[in-house]
């Protein structure tokens, strides 16, 4: 028997999802990841002062960087502490952030031997042939795990809906793509990309803050504060002795504000902006971290409205950027005629920029108003919250725990044997 497969049921392999806004990663079979921290990390520059031994005897200064990873960790004001993450276009760039963040992720939560656990990794659609070997190479050689598997993230959220074809559209923190996939293979030619995403709602949030001239202050800043009424000027007291933090860090600081606004007041119009319709809408109370409270109304939903009607947005290159209806509609219009059908009756919706209020019934009724009348379209949600999230990582925890699959992964073996290339013959 070849060294990659594995008996029974009893594997035990671990399942990662690397997402632009956080990392998960738990036991292939579980329900939901056992561990979700942000993918930004924070990294310090400490200076070690070493003397040289030469004739002219100067002190050379070695720097040494440490890294902060995890919530707790990371929200912590330091002195000096610059927010980066390991990430770029949703694939790995700095490979010793990345590899800091996996020594934690197997120490503080996993609490495992990472010799004695397969590894099955999520990746975006359009990873390139270079980095997945380099993972490869990494997992194998640092870590010495027994087995891996790359799987696209497309495919996986397919699996956990419980389909091996149809349209993924994942709405995430950085971007918006549309990914056909067909018989379990992503169809690469026709991924479609918007940046429309999670990030543009936090710019479009903080832009209506400052027209409202709210100012949003985090909460590490703040030591005291003193209820208020409505829209009076909030009462409160900066922290003493507070460190000189970072530009990255106060930013980072403000967009965790805003993304609790964001998920806790806005909504999804039912269709396109209307003024009347938006006057109507019952107000939402929200409390800032300083003590200011306001009522939104309107507002709610004209945040939202760039995301399917790009024209929407004030910035002049809006225009040339995709609505949600319009990149899953080109995506399936890239695909060969044949598939099309099955594509437009699995139109499966994750990511966490699903879950503001109406985006699904927003994005249902602008697909109607674009598919061809021959076509029955189908948009599937998961309906937990947990499910759109995760739906990745749960599609890697069903995959890597069937006994079916156990024949796929690339063993320590045949990784010694084939080197690093395997991984794109084993893993599509």
């Amino acid at each position: 028997m070849s060294g990659g497969v594995y008996g029974g049921d009893e594997v035990g392999a671990l399942v990662f999802d690397i997402g632009s806004y956080s990392f998960r990663a738990g036991y292939a079979g579980e329900d939901t990841p056992k561990a979700e921290f942000p993918s930004t990390v924070g990294v310090c520059e400490e200076l070690d002062a070493a003397m040289d031994t030469d004739e002219n005897s100067q002190i050379s200064k070695q720097s040494q960087k440490k890294y902060y990873i995890d919530t707790n960790s990371i929200c912590v004001p330091r002195k000096g502490m610059e927010m980066m993450s390991f990430l770029k276009e949703g694939m790995i760039e700095d490979w010793d952030i990345f590899e800091k963040v996996m020594d934690h992720t197997y120490n503080k939560h996993m609490m495992s031997e990472p010799q004695y656990h397969p590894v099955m990794m999520s990746e975006p659609s359009w990873n390139t042939r270079g980095k997945r070997e380099k993972l490869t190479e990494i997992m194998f050689e640092k870590y010495n795990i027994p087995a891996f598997f790359l799987c696209k993230n497309a495919v996986l959220a397919a699996f956990a809906n419980g389909r091996s074809t149809g349209l993924v559209l994942d709405s995430g923190a950085t971007h918006t793509t549309a990914v056909p996939v067909y018989d379990g293979y992503v169809l690469g030619q026709a991924i479609v990309k918007s940046p429309l995403a999670g990030d543009f709602i936090t710019l479009e949030l903080r832009k209506l803050m400052e027209d409202l001239s709210i100012d949003v202050v985090p909460p590490y800043m703040i030591g005291s504060k003193e209820a208020v009424s409505e829209g009076v000027a909030p009462k409160w007291q900066k922290k003493k002795d507070l460190p000189e933090v970072t530009k990255s860090f106060h930013s980072y600081m403000v967009k965790d504000v805003l993304q609790d606004v964001a998920a806790s007041i806005l909504q999804v119009s039912d269709g396109p902006y209307d003024t009347a319709a938006a006057e109507s809408l019952p107000m939402v109370h929200y409390e800032f971290p300083s003590g200011y409270n306001i009522d939104f109304s309107e507002e709610r939903i004209k945040v939202c409205e760039g995301l399917f009607d790009p024209s929407y947005i004030k910035e002049a290159q809006g225009n040339s950027m995709l609505g949600m209806g319009h990149t899953a509609t080109t995506s399936v219009g890239m695909c060969d005629i044949d598939i099309r059908p099955s594509l437009y009756n699995s139109v499966i919706c994750v990511g966490g920029n699903t879950l503001i209020q109406g985006f699904v019934d927003r994005l249902t009724r602008d697909l109607s108003s674009k598919t061809p009348p021959s076509m029955r379209l189908k948009v599937i949600t998961p309906p937990g919250m947990a499910e759109r999230r995760f739906s990745s990582w749960i599609g890697g925890s069903i995959l890597a725990s069937l006994g079916s699959f156990q024949q796929m992964w690339i063993s320590k073996q045949e990784y010694e044997e084939g080197g690093k290339s395997c991984v794109e013959r084993k893993c599509p």
